[in-house]
């Protein structure tokens, strides 16, 4: 028996793709009982119906596979509640585990091998190992002068000449928090009917810059929009996201997932947190209140600073970013260090939680970066 397991010279080999891939990866462990201002979570939590519909939960709905009956009616008519000007029916919305598992999925239903995808930079780092796995090549246009201003022009540009398979349009950016207008993104749809323009909404919420008011998907089936519960609703544990777009291009996407990828915790959890679209606008506004607040003492102080859209900013410490990391981490509070990202050299992204957890943020930074 030894000797014919010693035989085995290598493993099995993955495709060239995969076995070169950089994957993208985060540090997750180690996060709880700390004030979380690293990842743009919800930072005090989901609705108390969430809690109270978790703990609800039977044997049966544990044993039994989840359904999904109902749940993409309901975010229809949420969207419609916050906006009337949004025309969409269920047939043009997904459910995924996340939204990171909808990107995955658009990539793998429309991206294939020399395909080109076109993104901006510095931007989300999931979306390029998505590329990566299939094969594709990757065009990134960054972002323009010290403000980090959408490289439209060039984008549209690229679009016209080089029709690219899948667009990714991240806005507000993450995790520079540039904006683009809804009127721009439906420019840019209709240069190619061969380009699939994905648009991230992530952190729309927090500056209502949604291209849904402004779309009817019938007569822009190129367009995708992608929507979480993770960012507002609190949910980001339990994976849950939608894409929004021509029921067709929904249904093509939903062909390359699993049948039941979404769990029933999910999917309960998320009808509760619909539900309550009261408690979400209640953490949206008082983000929006703290965001006010750390502005005005990051400019009374002089701070350089970076503070556009989405539930965080960017901030240049005089200190190393290594270093203002691990004090703020040993005083209990998490950052993202974006030192090593393309044109983000000497800053660390902060997320925005509530004037409380601001004021506990400030307190700590001024006396580590001597403020």
């Amino acid at each position: 028996m030894e000797k014919a397991e010693n035989s085995f010279i290598e493993l099995p080999k993955p495709r060239k793709n995969i076995g070169d891939l950089q994957p993208y990866s985060a540090p997750l462990e180690g996060r709880r009982n700390l004030l979380r201002l690293d990842f743009n979570e919800n930072t005090i939590g989901p609705s108390p119906l969430v809690i109270k519909s978790l703990r609800k939960i039977s044997r049966d709905e544990i044993s039994i596979y989840p359904e999904y009956s109902g749940l993409k009616e309901k975010v229809v008519e949420t969207l419609i509640k916050q906006n009337s000007n949004v025309f969409i029916n269920s047939s043009e919305v997904g459910i995924f585990n996340g939204v990171d598992a909808a990107i995955n999925a658009i990539f793998h239903a429309y991206g294939d091998f020399n395909d080109l995808m076109l993104t901006t930079s510095p931007t989300f780092g999931y979306y390029t190992p998505c590329a990566q796995m299939r094969g594709m090549k990757i065009n990134s246009i960054p972002y323009e002068g010290s403000d980090f201003q959408y490289p439209f022009d060039k984008i549209y540009k690229f679009v016209s000449q080089n029709n690219p398979k899948i667009l990714l349009i991240c806005n507000p950016n993450n995790p520079t928090g540039t904006r683009l207008k809804p009127e721009r993104i439906l420019e840019i749809t209709k240069l190619s009917s061969k380009t699939l323009v994905v648009v991230d909404e992530l952190y729309e919420a927090f500056t209502g810059d949604s291209v849904l008011p402004f779309v009817n998907f019938q007569k822009i089936p190129n367009l995708v929009v992608l929507r979480s519960l993770s960012k507002t609703a609190g949910l980001a544990s339990l994976r849950i996201g939608f894409a929004i777009g021509n029921s067709k291009v929904i249904d093509i996407v939903k062909r390359v997932t699993g049948p039941y990828d979404v769990n029933s915790f999910a999917v309960i959890a998320a009808f509760a947190a619909l539900e309550d679209q009261p408690y979400t606008d209640f953490y949206v506004n008082e983000v929006l209140e703290a965001r006010k607040w750390i502005k005005v003492q990051l400019e009374k102080y002089h701070v350089k600073h970076h503070m556009e859209g989405g539930n965080y900013f960017l901030l240049w410490p005089k200190s190393n970013p290594k270093h203002v990391e691990q004090k703020l981490k040993s005083s209990g509070i998490l950052i993202r260090n974006m030192d090593k990202k393309k044109n983000l050299k000497g800053s660390i992204r902060v997320s925005i939680g509530t004037i409380e957890q601001m004021t506990r943020f400030w307190s700590a930074f001024k006396i580590i970066d001597d403020v």
